[in-house]
């Protein structure tokens, strides 16, 4: 009986751990930094909305992620064999299975937040479908902007269920817009450290198009949001510079350090950049929210 308790638990463990690999990659570049985006924006967010919070935005991840893996499998073994397709660890149908069935479940718990949520659930899903089934990955152009846009879904979702009120108000409304533009126009951040895969595979992003313009890109513009976003919030002249000169840094890296491995180490430290983007709602609230 003890032994049979065992292996069931150790069985179930594996599939939790098989789930987590799928967005592995997407804790510090979206999980991490909406959660802490849907805490500041949301009015009257309260602490304990937020393993909901992270749900909501983990479900959704995952169902996106699995969408993502399940068409290219053969990619993957070349350049994240750890993902669980390529490590073995589920089946192509088996994780088709799994990414339909999160479906309902996302829909279903979205709607007891009330209907912006389900919209921004729905919405998620369609862009997911667009983006994965109908090729809106492979053209830079689109797979930025779908990108964005479902990254602004995720924010608006979240964001709900982190507040204590069915709908976003208008320093929320200010907060995802603004979110979503920097996420459009820096986003390719994330493309430089999958470049030769990128290539490889023949997809057409931002990096691989115009490797140039788009280092050039986050130079001027992570410290330029930076400053931008300091003075919308109204953070203090100390804490601005601060921020601008670290965005200085994290954009002048991807111009002088090239490399597979240099540029995901400033990968990372974009994802702290965008972090603390998504924090500046929170401040503004904490000393001018009346």
């Amino acid at each position: 009986m003890l032994s049979q308790a065992t292996e069931s638990g150790r069985r179930i463990s594996g599939h939790i751990l098989t789930l987590f690999l799928f967005t592995k990659s997407d804790v510090l570049t979206t999980l991490i930094p909406i959660t802490l985006f849907a805490l500041a924006a949301a009015p009257h967010a309260h602490i304990t909305r937020i393993p909901a919070t992270i749900i909501w935005i983990w479900m959704h991840l995952l169902k996106f992620d699995i969408s993502n893996q399940i068409q290219d499998p053969e990619e993957d073994k070349r350049n994240k064999p750890d993902r669980p397709l390529p490590a073995g660890r589920i089946t192509v149908q088996n994780a088709e299975d799994v990414r339909w069935l999160l479906v309902p479940v996302c829909l279903l718990f979205s709607a007891k937040y009330g209907m912006q949520a389900l919209a921004s659930s729905i919405c998620f899903e369609a862009l997911s479908i667009w983006y994965n089934d109908f090729g809106g990955h492979k053209v830079g152009f689109s797979k930025n902007i779908l990108t964005a846009t479902g990254y602004m879904c995720m924010e608006v979702g979240a964001t709900i269920v982190a507040g204590s009120s069915p709908s976003i108000d208008s320093i929320g409304a200010r907060a995802i817009a603004f979110s979503c533009a920097v996420f459009a126009t820096t986003l390719h951040a994330q493309d430089f450290k999958d470049e030769e895969g990128d290539r490889f595979t023949g997809r057409r992003t931002l990096v691989t198009l115009f490797p140039m313009f788009a280092r050039i890109s986050m130079m001027i513009g992570v410290p330029l949001w930076s400053y931008c976003l300091s003075r919308l919030w109204q953070v203090d002249n100390i804490c601005s510079a601060a921020f601008v000169m670290y965005g200085m840094v994290v954009g002048a890296r991807f111009m002088i350090y090239r490399g597979a491995s240099a540029d995901r180490q400033s990968c990372k430290l974009y994802s702290l950049w965008f972090t603390i983007v998504h924090l500046l709602p929170g401040y503004w609230r904490f000393f001018y929210s009346t």
